[in-house]
């Protein structure tokens, strides 16, 4: 079951961490399916937030950000790696969650890699694209012990926006 408007509608904060144990769906133009379970992610939480690209505030790069939840948000990095992120909260108030990880594939160079992304996915939405979606995890049956951390690689946010722990990991 494909996760609903209303899960992105929160809160990045809140969102997050429920991402843990969902199912990102990727259908490829084949038809072939690759489903991979989250299990790591990265909240990013507005323009006060110094470790959000909407920082800088709203720019042709971040636009996906001030719109509804549900969206996707993709940016090439290093010129070489697509990451993937799903817009969360209201329009207006920029926040997305980073995929960083699944328990298939580390790291978000390399999910973005797997799932083939390119431009093409800016601002799609996940609610109803044919191409890319999270689904709940209809085997789980609790929700995951989830362990916070600072941020990966955001230094240059300085001390207060680099430590705070909006990092979310589980091993399910």
């Amino acid at each position: 079951m494909r996760l609903p408007r209303n899960f992105f509608s929160r809160d990045v904060l809140e969102a997050a961490p429920d991402l843990l144990g969902k199912i990102l769906v990727r259908r490829f133009d084949n038809g072939e399916l690759l489903r991979l379970t989250i299990n790591e992610v990265e909240a990013y939480r507005g323009e006060e937030d110094l470790g959000c690209h909407a920082s800088k505030g709203r720019t042709k790069r971040t636009d996906a950000m001030y719109q509804r939840g549900g969206l996707l948000y993709v940016y090439l990095i290093y010129g070489m790696y697509w990451l993937l992120n799903f817009t969360t909260g209201q329009e207006g108030a920029p926040q997305a969650v980073l995929i960083r990880g699944s328990l298939e594939i580390k790291g978000p160079g390399r999910i973005g890699r797997a799932l083939r992304l390119d431009k093409s996915f800016y601002r799609e939405d996940s609610i109803t694209s044919e191409r890319l979606w999270i689904e709940k995890n209809e085997n789980l049956s609790e929700k995951p012990e989830i362990i916070t951390s600072p941020r990966i690689g955001i230094d240059y946010a300085g001390e207060h926006w680099a430590g705070k722990h909006w990092r979310f990991v589980t091993q399910l």
